[in-house]
């Protein structure tokens, strides 16, 4: 079991920084999908990039891990409204991407197993 916890943290943590770095080198995408009663979403769309990449660092070392885990977890609830958004503005391009209905429920009901695989870090 370790050993998949490990890979599973290696995974979780390339994860979050290749989606961070993804709002620097597609900003466009996520403005689209900002709710547009939330000022600045370059701003917003740049806090929630580096979030990601912070926090994936942060899950490294041991110490700080549990907090590391508890933010991002509080991230993805915060991220909420821009997943139940995508299903309501369903169907949508994104740069190359269709976001289809079926698609935007999927990234909806993703976000809990996201916040469970996180929660699982905060345990030593």
């Amino acid at each position: 079991m370790h050993l998949i916890k490990n890979i599973s943290l290696i995974i979780l943590v390339i994860g979050y920084i290749l989606a961070g770095i993804n709002h620097f080198i597609n900003p466009t995408s996520y403005y689209r999908v900002i709710p547009h009663y939330l000022p600045y979403p370059v701003i917003i769309n740049m806090v929630a990039g580096a979030a990601e990449i912070l926090l994936a660092m942060l899950l490294i070392p041991t110490q700080i891990r549990p907090w590391a885990a508890y933010t991002i977890i509080l991230m993805l609830i915060a991220f909420l409204p821009v997943h139940i958004s995508m299903v309501t503005d369903a169907p949508l391009k994104l740069g190359k991407l269709t976001v289809t209905p079926l698609l935007a429920w999927i990234r909806l009901a993703l976000q809990p197993v996201l916040m469970v695989w996180a929660w699982w870090y905060t345990k030593s």
